[in-house]
């Protein structure tokens, strides 16, 4: 497929897109800034531009929204006022221009990058994607909740069929095995780091999934809590045929 990545320039679409190409995948990345991935076709542009993004959309199959603006803690009030305005600009003013226009094109199925920041982060067990609130007291991660509703709304009223990945904390391999290594042994989260490998390899089975269907939105927990500790990621399981690996390399030389 052809995959358009907004936003595909920073952290997760850099980490996403050589997994991507060597699954067959072209790839366009619509970004502010010069993508480091390589072999991506570039288009300079805002998620809030609504003539870049049609541009860029154009002869696409998919898209996989990947901007991520102004990322805080779960647990973090602070705001300022720009903060506010570039939160709301691209979390929810862009996504909502984005999936108006895929579907207005005919593209009607993608991915949408969100984040367990969604929810207030200092609790211990995350046990339903649909029934854990949405209750987080950040700017972010309020922005980042109603993206999740815009995506609701596409595929109630345009027949839409979108599934979110709520990540945490995404790592390169080594960052995740330098984290892993240092833990105690007695380690009981919160900050379960996410391998770059399990991270991709959820997109790709989520994109295969997306295509069957329409009219549905699924929001999915993603982390790297194998033992479920706190994240209850049997939907994941169920949903994509997902759940991480990368620990198996830990007690690796």
């Amino acid at each position: 497929m052809k995959i358009l990545l907004v936003g595909g320039s920073g952290m997760v679409g850099t980490f996403l897109a050589p997994y991507l190409i060597k699954e067959g995948h072209e790839l366009r990345v619509l970004d502010v800034n010069q993508p480091t991935a390589e072999g991506v076709e570039y288009h300079q542009g805002s998620i809030s531009d609504p003539d870049a993004v049609r541009k860029a959309l154009t002869g696409c199959d998919t898209f996989i929204n990947l901007v991520m603006q102004g990322r805080q803690g779960g647990d973090d009030s602070y705001q300022t006022i720009e903060l506010i305005q570039s939160n709301y600009e691209v979390n929810t003013l862009g996504l909502h221009l984005v999936l108006y226009i895929a579907q207005e094109m005919g593209i009607k199925h993608g991915l949408h990058t969100s984040t367990m920041t969604v929810h207030y982060r200092d609790r211990r067990w995350y046990w339903q994607e649909e029934f854990v609130p949405r209750d987080t007291p950040s700017v972010y991660g309020v922005t980042k909740a109603l993206g999740e509703q815009i995506c609701e709304y596409f595929a109630r009223w345009f027949d839409m069929n979108i599934i979110a990945l709520r990540i945490t904390v995404p790592r390169t391999r080594e960052d995740y095995l330098a984290e892993r290594r240092a833990r105690p042994a007695d380690f009981d989260g919160p900050k379960f780091v996410l391998d770059e490998e399990d991270l991709a390899a959820a997109y790709i089975a989520a994109l295969r999934v997306v295509q069957v269907g329409h009219g549905r939105f699924d929001a999915v927990f993603l982390s790297g809590d194998e033992l479920e500790q706190h994240h209850n990621q049997t939907k994941a399981r169920q949903l994509l045929g997902w759940e991480p690996q990368s620990q198996q390399y830990v007690t690796r030389g």
